[in-house]
């Protein structure tokens, strides 16, 4: 594993789903926190800030401030139509930056981003970050030096828990920093999906 970037930056604007309240998905990564709990470089991610990743706008000072009230106001609309989702996490896999588990079902999560992302365009020319690549995750703990990847696997391989189900009923705009070795935020606005 590597480093993820700590770089210092303004905080970010985001629209991401998050797990405030979804007890389910906090005792799946909760197993996972306690096997990786003693290795050195990883920084576990607590409850509160467990998000699906979603969709980035960019960085608070390069944003205009009535561009971010229209989008949300158009994230707003576009996600009413919506169903809500019901996701669920079955396994974890080891990236460079992050110990991750993918969001099933994935067609229904990149239909959700796809909804998002026609709401930036109805604002925006130009919608950051590429439509394709995208692989729905939860990430549940963040690299942050270089170390073999292969005791982390070790740990990962103790873990027997049950799939995590949660249902998602909405996106929020949210405010994300990630000063303290892990992104947090605020939220912005509100985006109720039916």
């Amino acid at each position: 594993m590597v480093a993820a970037r700590l770089e210092r930056r303004p905080p970010l604007l985001h629209l991401a789903p998050h797990f405030a309240h979804a007890p389910d998905v906090h005792r799946y990564a909760a197993a996972y926190r306690d096997a990786l709990a003693h290795l050195p470089g990883l920084d576990p991610i607590p409850d509160q800030w467990l998000h699906l990743t979603m969709q980035g706008l960019g960085f608070i000072d390069e944003v205009d401030e009535r561009d971010v009230q229209a989008i949300a106001a158009a994230a707003q609309r576009r996600l009413a139509d919506l169903p809500a989702l019901e996701l669920t996490l079955t396994d974890v896999i080891v990236t460079p930056e992050a110990v991750l588990a993918p969001a099933q079902p994935t067609d229904a999560v990149t239909a959700v981003r796809e909804t998002i992302r026609s709401a930036i365009a109805e604002v925006w020319p130009t919608v950051p970050e590429a439509p394709d690549g995208f692989r729905p995750h939860v990430s549940i703990a963040y690299s942050n030096s270089e170390a073999p990847a292969e005791p982390v696997y070790q740990a990962l391989s103790t873990v027997n828990t049950a799939p995590a189900t949660a249902r998602i009923t909405a996106a929020d705009l949210i405010v994300i920093h990630r000063d303290q070795r892990m992104y947090e935020w605020e939220p912005y606005a509100h985006a109720p999906m039916r």
